[in-house]
């Protein structure tokens, strides 16, 4: 286990020789500040991942600091910053915290599921013992490390889920259970850790139900507290599956994958060779075979444009006019398997493939393409339900910090000081080796505002607090009293090392669904 002190940026290992002398609390936020590098429609941030994040960090200090010898852990870090600096590095204050025995943070987060308007602040942090005001900001490098991620995936997530509801509830409103499979997370092979499995792949489990991704199973487990269903899959082929079977007996390795899974949902990757082929002959041979099961087999290409794979390159309406339209390739996936097995029309007039057979996507799918999808769908005559999407690293990893600009700011410091005519502050009473110590604090509104900056990384002022406005979103009060700052939809999750407010994905699920 790493030395949590080395979980910092460098430059943050000096900033407690730093703030003004007699420095007793220091309070930051951590914020969405724009939306100018999301992806469109995502104009609010999904809270998400301030539990986790804020049980990881409390057992990187319990497991690789508080509960290892000080001499060691401290000689360790009296070793490298000496190094590091190209001086003697005083551990006075990092000895006195782990004397402590605990992290004297109280952390406030929004309720997660809940939506942040950008500029809102999502979650507060700030030092609930003076000696220790240099541990707010010292947390900054790790919490925004692993913050960013899990918001930034639920977010996306959930615009996916409001592109595919929107398209279900126009093309086919009786089918709505199967918008939650109907985005499938396949992004593990592309993510850059098993962490940001865990972490993306939660978020996508915000806003639905399937996912390749098991690494999220212990996740929602070890940091949600859940102990019943988390995600789920179907039995699906890969291509060195159908290669090993041999191109000249394609059609036979799908009778034996039928044979093998009777029933249920099967997934077989159908484009090793000619997509155009299995929809066109293999499927026919093997109708009766496919239409006798007790469940669905599910073709999946996943070479191509995707649009055009599922829809067909037939978008105008006179290309029906054209011998050309008698192409697999111009009429896709989606009509080429109505051809063979039929289905029902809905009471919206769409067509809905048999239950017998279906399609899914899995490569390079974003949410402009899902929602192109099912657009062409839809002027086919086509239900958008006729399809599942995987959304795999494309969607997942392609993102930064600054896809919704989140960055952890100090507004708040409190200073020891001498009271004078008009000073701001408070008194303050607190216990310290057995004696009380009284003394009184001057209040500093801090913010910051670049002159050379467009406005973004405008911080807010001073205490905080989130209330729900008249509208029904919710807004920020800065420069509010600690009376206000206690109260508002920012709620204690973490305080002294002990959790409070806690909460499951299922609850998590059920606010984003109420967002929609």
């Amino acid at each position: 286990m790493i030395n949590p002190f080395l979980l910092t940026d460098g430059y943050k290992t000096g900033h407690h020789l730093q703030y003004p002398k007699g420095t007793t609390l220091v309070y930051s936020n951590f914020t969405p500040r724009s939306n100018k590098h999301a992806p469109k429609g995502c104009n609010d941030v999904v809270v998400f991942g301030t539990q986790m994040v804020m049980k990881q960090i409390h057992e990187m200090f319990m497991d690789g600091f508080f509960s290892k010898p000080k001499e060691q852990v401290v000689e360790e870090i009296r070793k490298e910053f000496s190094m590091y600096l190209g001086m003697p590095y005083d551990t006075s204050h990092i000895e006195a915290l782990h004397d402590l025995g605990y992290l004297p943070i109280k952390v406030k987060s929004l309720e997660e599921g809940t939506l942040a308007p950008i500029k809102v602040p999502v979650l507060t942090i700030y030092n609930t013992h003076p000696d220790f005001y240099w541990i707010t900001n010292y947390l900054e490098t790790i919490l925004s490390n692993l913050l960013w991620k899990p918001m930034t995936s639920a977010t996306i997530a959930r615009q996916y889920r409001k592109v595919l509801n929107g398209w279900m509830e126009k093309t086919d409103p009786s089918n709505s259970w199967f918008v939650d499979w109907q985005g499938h997370d396949f992004s593990m092979r592309g993510m850059d850790s098993v962490d940001a499995v865990v972490s993306s792949g939660l978020g996508h489990l915000t806003s639905f139900s399937g996912s390749d991704s098991l690494p999220t199973i212990y996740g929602a487990r070890k940091y949600y507290g859940e102990t019943e269903f988390i995600c789920g899959s179907v039995p699906a082929t890969e291509h060195s599956v159908m290669c090993s079977g041999g191109k000249d007996d394609e059609i036979g390795t799908f009778r034996r994958l039928l044979e093998t899974y009777p029933t249920g949902i099967l997934s077989v990757v159908s484009d090793t060779w000619d997509l155009w082929k299995v929809c066109t002959e293999h499927v026919v041979t093997l109708k009766e075979e496919i239409m006798a099961r007790d469940g669905k087999l599910v073709i999946r290409p996943d070479s191509g444009n995707p649009a055009d794979i599922l829809c067909g390159l037939n978008t105008g309406p006179d290309m029906y006019h054209t011998k050309i339209a008698l192409y697999p390739a111009y009429k896709g996936v989606i009509e080429l398997l109505w051809d063979v097995f039929g289905g029902t029309i809905n009471e919206q007039g769409y067509k809905v493939l048999d239950p017998h057979i279906g399609a899914i996507y899995g490569d390079s799918i974003t949410i402009e393409r899902a929602d192109e999808i099912c657009r062409r769908l839809e002027s086919k005559g086509f239900a958008s339900t006729n399809v599942v999407l995987g959304i795999g690293s494309f969607t997942y990893q392609y993102n930064t910090r600054d896809t919704f600009g989140f960055a952890m700011k100090a507004t708040y410091v409190e200073v020891k000081s001498e009271p004078y005519d008009g000073m701001v502050g408070r008194h303050i009473v607190t216990e310290k080796f057995g004696k009380y110590e009284n003394y009184w604090v001057e209040s500093r509104e801090i913010f910051k505002d670049p002159i050379t900056d467009d406005g973004t990384k405008k911080s807010a002022t001073g205490l905080l607090c989130v209330e729900e406005l008249y509208s029904g979103k919710i807004g920020l009060y800065d420069k509010v009293t600690w009376n206000t700052e206690d109260t508002g939809l920012l709620q204690p999750i973490y305080v002294d090392g002990e959790f409070m407010n806690t909460t499951t994905l299922t609850e998590i699920r059920d606010r984003v669904k109420t967002s929609l």
